[in-house]
């Protein structure tokens, strides 16, 4: 992907865990060989683009895991 350039048949979407009041939410978009990551409030403005392998480690490092405790 090239930075600046923003594919126009983008879907974004927010996180299940975002809650309904919509105060402090990022959306993403999933593109071939990326994720497209904006702030909710400001959808019209800039974005950052994130390469797939960069986005899955995020998530999976972002995923509670089975085992652990809660504090």
């Amino acid at each position: 992907m090239t930075a600046g350039h923003q594919p126009t048949a983008l879907v974004w979407f927010k996180s299940s865990y975002s809650g309904g009041n919509a105060t402090e939410c990022v959306e993403a978009a999933l593109a071939p060989g990326g994720v497209f990551i904006r702030d909710s409030k400001r959808p019209e403005g800039r974005h950052v683009t994130v390469s797939a392998t960069a986005w899955a480690q995020f998530v999976a490092a972002a995923r509670p895991s089975s085992g652990s405790a809660s504090s």
